[in-house]
């Protein structure tokens, strides 16, 4: 009886081991049997990684221009492929932040322990910070009564909605920096966006040119005052260095001051505010002309909510010293630690829980900008950003722009490809002294042409990552990669021509 037992437990063992061989059997020949219908699709989705990647090897297979090290263009290759990947989104955008994450560490040999120090600077805990406050205030639902003041003082058209929050962004921007304004003001947007329809696909085009005003608002009011971003001091610390002699009466105009600054570009911002909502109904064209039912329903939900509350208050209350802070003290302990502490506070009060937080926050939007972030250092510490600089400025000569309108232009047209590529500060810190250099060796005006070339820096319009602005609202959920491309593009062509009108006709009445 026991060897029949054995002899049973023996064929049931192999009956078993045929059966799982064949179920394997199968398992691979369906891999292999796909249709290929279905491998060509997958590779129709994918084809953009494909080319990219395609396009990263041929680069490093280059021979390498004078100049520029190995590392350099390990960099520059790095940066194709990730800009690449960012316009045409063939995987998820926080996939690319973990593609630069791995490029840093296996292309360039950087230490996995300095890429991750990289990773969290002042700038993402920033945006992160900026995040979770706007999680806290649309909470508390203070974005509806922000939201109603605008459209009570523009109506309820939607071109004059879009001017308004252009126009109250860029003076906020002006004075507390464009990123604290972006965060601000987006639960605004998308309060009116939602109330409008509760159907994505219904209100894209609305969403586009709503968020979009905020951004593009914060953006060209960032020029505005040397507080509206860290580009505008380095240039003005330059310009000291430089030129400025206390003993010597003509180099006094060197040391600019905030309101010689305003005098120089605040015009400016206030001469584009119009442009940016032509351009934005140009190009997305929205279905809704007029937002009355939003304003219906926003006015009926303030009335649900009735009268302040101590919350409402103690939200406001925060944000002020938020506010406050980040104005008189980031300077001495950085705009993230401000924002993370108003984040905190938030939290500590019980006004926001920890859940809200984390489902309210983007977080794959944190990653990618650290990523990005991490990789213009690596820009600027290969000396990539450098080359790029030098290289263009080489070919302006041959081409009647090394002296000029065609110099301004050219500098422009540099300062826009730079910032488009790393942060505006590290853009204008990198160029701020060959551009110096390059004006007085033309016989240029160093004052114009670093006006210039700071006012450029804010030119960021045409990638998600370009600035924190961008990449606040793109945290929305409402925007494609593709639409900063769309709008950016004419954005540029447009304040580049205001800009250079200024430096011809307005600045020398100033000089």
């Amino acid at each position: 009886m026991e060897h029949d037992t054995d002899g049973t437990l023996l064929r049931t063992a192999r009956a078993a081991l045929v059966s799982g061989q064949g179920a394997l059997n199968k398992s691979w020949q369906g891999l292999f049997h796909i249709p290929l219908r279905a491998w060509l699709s997958y590779l129709m989705a994918r084809r953009w990684l494909f080319i990219a990647f395609a396009i990263g090897a041929v680069l490093l297979n280059l021979p390498l221009p004078d100049g520029l090290t190995r590392e350099g263009m390990i960099v520059l290759a790095m940066s194709v492929i990730a800009t690449i990947l960012f316009v045409t989104e063939p995987v998820p955008l926080p996939t690319v932040a973990l593609l630069l994450i791995v490029g840093e560490v296996l292309l360039l040999g950087r230490a996995s322990s300095d890429v991750a120090r990289s990773l969290m600077n002042d700038s993402v805990l920033f945006i992160m910070g900026s995040l979770m406050i706007a999680v806290a205030v649309v909470k508390q639902k203070l974005d509806r009564r922000l939201a109603f003041l605008i459209v009570r003082f523009t109506g309820t058209r939607t071109a004059n909605v879009c001017m308004g929050i252009t126009l109250v962004s860029g003076v906020l921007a002006s004075f507390v920096g464009e990123h604290t304004v972006a965060a601000m003001m987006l639960p605004v947007g998308v309060t009116l966006i939602r109330l409008t329809s509760d159907d994505p696909a219904q209100v894209r085009r609305l969403a586009a040119v709503l968020l979009f005003s905020i951004s593009y608002g914060a953006s060209i009011a960032g020029i505005g005052t040397p507080s509206g971003g860290a580009r505008n001091a380095i240039m003005i610390g330059y310009w000291r260095e430089f030129f400025y002699d206390a003993n010597d009466p003509d180099t006094w105009k060197y040391a600019v001051n905030y309101m010689r600054w305003m005098m120089f570009a605040y015009p400016l911002f206030l001469i584009q505010v119009p442009f940016v909502t032509a351009v934005l109904f140009f190009t997305f064209k929205p279905k809704q002309k007029n937002i009355a039912r939003a304003v219906v329903r926003l006015r009926a939900q303030l009335a649900d909510q009735g009268a302040m509350k101590v919350s409402d208050w103690s939200t406001i209350l925060i944000f002020v010293v938020i506010l406050l802070l980040w104005i008189f003290a980031s300077d001495s302990i950085g705009l993230g630690i401000v924002a993370i502490l108003g984040a905190a506070a938030f939290l500590v009060v019980g006004l926001v829980g920890w859940e809200e937080i984390n489902n309210g926050v983007n977080w794959g939007v944190v990653l990618l900008y650290a990523a990005v972030i991490s990789l213009g250092v690596q820009m600027k510490e290969t000396g990539a950003a450098l080359w790029i600089a030098e290289s263009f400025l080489a070919l302006l000569e041959p081409v009647g722009a090394g002296e000029g309108f065609g110099l301004w232009a050219a500098v422009m047209a540099l300062s826009t490809l730079v910032t488009n590529t790393m942060s505006n500060g590290a853009a204008v810190a990198v160029l701020g002294p060959i551009v110096l250099k390059l004006a007085v060796a033309a016989g240029e005006e160093p004052l114009v042409l670093g006006f210039l070339t700071a006012i450029a820096s804010a030119f960021a319009y045409l990638t998600v990552v370009g600035t924190p602005a961008c990449t606040i609202v793109y945290a929305s959920g409402y925007l494609k990669t593709t639409d900063f491309l769309k709008a950016g593009w004419k954005m540029v062509l447009v304040s580049t021509i205001i800009s250079l009108f200024a430096a011809a006709m307005y600045w020398p009445l100033l000089a």
